[in-house]
Formats: structure tokens, sequence, C-alpha cells
């Protein structure tokens, strides 16, 4: 029988997530890249000591001053409800799928800012920006890196409170499957929310909001158990001590600590693969040059402010087993760790389908070589996304993954950041919905 999901949310219904992306979101995410490229030409101009180097500062200046035209351009035209601009071939991956989507919209009247389905206006505008970059020949510059690092850097408290959390397994550990559970169950929620620190939802985080956020601990846990409202945690655990000889772990994101816990403290899991974007994505997705950036952060001194300057030995005790795990293949990426934006040297690799409009219910038949690994080699892969359509809220997870539903072994760590609810009984859904004083679908919390 044919998949048929239901219709997208409404993306004209200025109550809704789609409608407020595009009026708030998304101005405000384009804003800081034009401000980010503003300051590099500013720095560019700064470093020009000598003639030949003013020269080459020149010609890259005046590229980014193209980039910040386009971009106010941009977001001129998506104020005012224009029509999706088609892709150049760039080169990279996608633009005649995307060019041919746009096709499609355009013949239903919905090829417009406010009009279109926003998961895929939202993967289109991420690659629309990687057009502009390529254009100006701004190759391997992430818009988001300074962001992405920015923030990291303000995590200092976490880090180190989660390295002597590994450090309290090293030194009391365990081979109880009860008493794994538990910690197990510590971890998985530290992974779990820290899915709430979204930079292309949170646009404006102060140092309070990170450490709030990041907060972990058993108490922590306590307090934010009331809000997690599909707890499937024990059915977790039982899949993966019964991976039997198939013990890879597979993540859509990058969560170093949880796969460290999985591969160092439990007998069950002996290789982790992550799955990079090959390009920026959704302002805060890891991509190959963001994961070697954490870990060579996590090495430097001045990382870790002064009064915790004491404290950072255990993390760099972590750090080197990370790299031994990274060197030995115990960790590894999807693409090779010296892989540069845009995949070069990756293309055609099973990575870019991430990248790709698709939802991921379709891999099979649009990725069947990436399909095929996780079927035939993942004990279980940690996504945190289903697609976004108007899923009554107690559609069973498994239907709403569609044709990917039984063939991989899912589990989705994730905080409501969508309109977009599955899984949960219609009571429950109803009584959150009636409570006109939280956004509970799309609050993160």
């Amino acid at each position: 029988m044919a998949f048929t999901p239901p219709p997208p949310y409404d993306p004209t219904d200025k109550n809704g997530f789609s409608y407020k992306t595009v009026n708030t979101r998304w101005p405000v995410i384009l804003t800081g890249v034009i401000d980010t490229v503003c300051n590099f030409n500013h720095e560019l101009h700064v470093q020009a000591a000598d003639e030949a180097t003013a020269n080459a500062n020149a010609d890259k200046i005046a590229q980014g001053r193209s980039i910040i035209e386009q971009i106010s351009k941009l977001k001129y035209e998506m104020a005012r409800d224009k029509e999706l601009q088609t892709l150049y071939d760039d080169g990279e991956p996608h633009v005649e799928l995307y060019n041919s989507q746009l096709e499609e919209l355009k013949k239903e009247g919905k090829n417009t800012w406010y009009t279109a389905p926003w998961l895929f206006a939202e993967c289109y505008l991420y690659r629309l920006l990687r057009n502009y970059f390529l254009a100006a020949k701004w190759t391997d510059y992430d818009p988001f890196f300074k962001q992405k690092i920015d923030t990291f850097s303000k995590s200092s408290v976490a880090v180190l409170q989660l390295s002597a959390t590994l450090h309290k397994f090293e030194a009391s550990p365990t081979s109880d499957p009860a008493d794994l559970e538990i910690l197990f169950k510590e971890m998985i929620q530290m992974c779990l929310w820290g899915n709430a620190t979204d930079l292309s939802l949170l646009t404006h985080l102060t140092l309070d909001d990170i450490a709030r956020l990041q907060s972990v601990g058993h108490e922590e846990q306590e307090k934010r158990s009331q809000f997690i409202l599909r707890d499937d945690q024990h059915a977790i655990w039982q899949r993966l001590q019964n991976l039997g000889s198939r013990k890879r772990i597979d993540f859509v994101f990058t969560d170093l600590v949880f796969a460290d816990f999985l591969v160092t403290y439990t007998p069950y899991v002996d290789k982790v693969v992550f799955h990079p974007k090959l390009i920026p994505w959704f302002v805060s997705d890891v991509t190959p040059p963001d994961f070697n950036a954490a870990i060579e952060a996590l090495t430097r001194a001045d990382f870790f402010p002064p009064s915790q300057a004491s404290d950072a030995g255990a993390v760099q005790q972590v750090v080197s087993r990370w790299k031994k795990y990274l060197a030995d293949g115990t960790f590894s990426l999807s693409v090779p760790l010296d892989t540069p934006l845009g995949g070069a040297g990756a293309k055609g690799t099973k990575a870019e389908f991430w990248s790709s409009p698709h939802p991921y219910w379709n891999m099979e038949t649009e990725a069947t070589a990436l399909w095929r690994e996780l079927r035939n080699e993942s004990g279980m892969v940690f996504f945190k996304l289903t697609g976004d359509v108007k899923w009554p809220a107690s559609t069973p997870f498994e239907a709403a993954l569609g044709p990917l539903g039984g063939t991989i072994p899912v589990a989705a760590l994730r905080t409501n950041k969508a309109d977009v609810i599955v899984g949960l009984p219609e009571d429950v859904a109803a009584k959150l919905d009636a409570d006109e004083g939280i956004k509970w679908r799309v609050d993160g919390r």
C-alpha cells in the first residue's frame, strides 16, 4: 500500500510555527549572517598589512559585499512574500532536485515564502545561502561557525559537569544491568535536553539561558521529568542490551558524551558513527570542520575561565579518550574527518542525503546505499526529527516514520520545537493545547 501522509501544516496560518518562522525567525537568522560577513570583511580590511595582502583581501571583501547584497535582497523579498528563486548550478548536490520541487510548488501556487511548506522552505533557505557563498567563492566559509564556537565556549560549566559525570562512572564502575540502566537514563536525558539548545530557534541566547538549558545532574532531571511527554527510555535500554553481534550505534547529530558513555561504560556498544551535515545547516548542525573544532577547542588552555582551570584535567582525560577512539575507529564520522565544507572529496557519498529536501522516510528510495548500511550494520539510529505534516497527536511513532518504520531501529530524542507531534494520547495533547499560557509544541521545553 502506498504511503500517504497528511498534508503539511498551513504556512499561512498566522498562529502557526511556519508563519512565525518566516515572519520573525528567519529574518533574525539572515540579519545575523549579514552581521557576521560584515565583521569578517572588517577583519580582512584590518589585516591588510602589505600591498599583496591588501589586494587579495580587497577581492575577498568585494565578494563579501556581494553576499551581503544578496542576503539583504533576500530579506526584502521574504518580507514581501516573493517567489522562491531557483538555484544556480554551483557544482554541489541537490540543485536540480530543489529546482524541480520549486517548479512543482509553482504549479500548486505554493512557491512563495509564506505559502511553501515550511520544512522544505527551511532546507531550501540553507541551500540557497550555500549557493550565495559558492557564487562569491567563499567556499570554505561557514557563516554560523563563530556563533557555534562562541556558544560552545560559553558552555564550559556544562562541559566540566559532564566530564565529572563520566569520571564518576569511571571511579565506581558497575556491570550490573539495573545500575547501568540508572546511569543510562541520566546520560540519555542529558542528550535529550541538549536538543533544547537550538541556535536556529534561540537567536538571542544569554549566558544564563545556556546555563539553564545545559544544566545536568540528578536534581535537574527530577525537575524536568514532568516535561517528558513520551518516555521510551526503558525500551531503548532493552534494545541496546540485545544488540547481539551488531554493536554499532549511529547518531544523526553529534553527542560525544552520550556516545562515550555507551562505548566506555556499557558492554553493549563498541562502535559509534556520527553523521554530520556537509554544508552549514539549520545554524547549529554539525559539519566535519565543526566536529574537529570542538575537540580542538577543548584542548586549548583558554577554553575554561581561570576560575575553572583547576578542574579542566578531567576534560583533558576524556578528550584524550575520544582522540584514541577516533584513531582506532571506535568513533568515526560517516565521511573522512578532514572533509571540508561542501564535501569535496566526499561527493556522491551517503552523507549528502542529510541536506536534501527529501523527508527522511524516503531514505530507502532516495538514498538506498545509506538506508542499506543503516539497516544491515547499525543496532540503533538516534534521530531528532519526524516528517513535518499534520499528524493527529495519537499517531503511533512508527506510523509517522512511514516507509522507514520497521526497516531501521530508530530512537528519537526530541524536544518539541515545531507544530508536529506524534505518539501521544489524544487527551494529553488536547489538555496541553487548551492551556493558552504555554507554547508546548514549539518552545523546546
